[in-house]
């Protein structure tokens, strides 16, 4: 929970950004959606996902509930700490930017 809180407080810079006009308008919160999206990406790869584990704790993931790709996902990538959850997870959350010219997607 204080992880939660604490990345609250960090995306008020968002609404500053937004106050002072750099994404005041849906044209310019579009231009910058990609470097956002990015940035936002790195940093829950950094933390290894924490604002996702706050609810969703791997050690009470039931494997018996989830299709064969996600249990192998799961069980093996996530399990080892090779991923975390942003690593398949992109735009759960939010609707993904255009990637268009981004290689690998």
């Amino acid at each position: 929970w204080t992880d939660k809180i604490v990345r609250k407080v960090q995306a008020s810079k968002e609404i500053a950004a937004f106050l002072m006009g750099t994404i005041s308008t849906q044209e310019k919160f579009e231009a910058r959606r990609k470097h956002l999206a990015l940035r936002e990406w790195q940093r829950m790869k950094e933390n290894d996902s924490q604002e996702c584990r706050n609810c969703h704790n791997f050690e009470y993931m039931d494997f018996s509930e989830q299709g064969p790709r996600s249990r192998k996902q799961h069980s093996t990538a996530l399990a080892s700490g090779e991923k975390t959850c942003v690593d398949c997870h992109k735009g759960i959350a939010h609707q993904l930017p255009d990637m268009s010219d981004v290689p690998g997607w």
